[in-house]
C-alpha cells in the first residue's frame, strides 16, 4: 500500500506529519522488479480536499503496473469509478462515501464489479474497547463501530475490506 499526496509517494505515522519518500512511478517500477503480488495507491489528501481522483496519474501508474492495481482517493460516485477502472485500474478502493453512504458500495459494484471495490475503514480503539472507525484521515469519527460496519459494508457487495489501524 502506497501513500500519495501532492502526487508523491509519503510515509506517515498515526495518519500525521507525511514525509516524502519517493516518486511513485519509481516505486511501482521496483515492486515490478520484486514481483509484488498486488499494488495499492491511495491518495491521502483527495477525499480530504475534496479533489477528484487524480486520472492522469492513475493512468500513468495503471501502464507502468505489472500487477493487479487498486486505486484510491477522492471517488464519490459510480461514474469516476467507472472512468478509473477503463484507465486499467483491477480495483478501486472506497472509504469516507461509501461509510457514510454504504448503499454506494452496492451502485459502484453493480457498475464495476463486486470483485472490484474494495473498502477500507481506518480505524482506533476507544478507552471502553470498542474499535471506532474515522474518516477524512483519522481526524472525523464516525457513528458506526467497525463491526457494525463491516456487517453493512458486506451486505452491500463490497468484494474486499481493508481494516487500516490509525494506532
Amino acid at each position: 500500500c502506497l501513500l500519495v499526496k501532492d502526487g508523491a509517494l509519503v510515509k506517515t505515522i498515526g495518519f500525521k506529519d507525511p514525509k516524502y519518500v519517493g516518486d511513485p512511478i519509481n516505486a511501482v517500477r521496483i515492486f515490478n522488479e520484486k514481483a509484488v503480488d498486488e499494488l495499492m495507491v491511495l491518495d491521502i489528501d483527495a477525499t480530504v480536499l475534496g479533489k477528484e481522483p487524480d486520472y492522469g496519474m492513475i493512468e500513468e501508474l495503471a501502464g507502468e503496473c505489472r500487477m493487479p492495481f487498486c486505486y484510491g482517493g477522492g471517488v464519490s460516485t459510480v461514474d469516476q469509478a467507472l472512468k478509473i477502472s477503463k484507465l486499467g485500474v483491477e480495483k478501486v478502493a472506497l472509504s469516507a462515501s461509501v461509510l457514510l453512504k454504504p448503499e454506494l458500495v452496492g451502485e459502484i459494484s453493480a457498475a464495476i464489479g463486486s470483485q472490484s471495490v474494495v473498502v477500507v475503514i481506518d480505524f482506533k480503539k476507544s478507552l471502553f474497547g470498542s474499535y471506532d472507525a474515522y474518516i477524512r484521515n483519522g481526524s472525523k469519527k464516525i457513528k458506526k463501530n467497525v463491526l457494525e460496519l463491516v456487517s453493512e459494508l458486506e451486505s452491500y457487495g463490497a468484494g474486499e475490506l481493508v481494516l487500516n489501524s490509525i494506532e
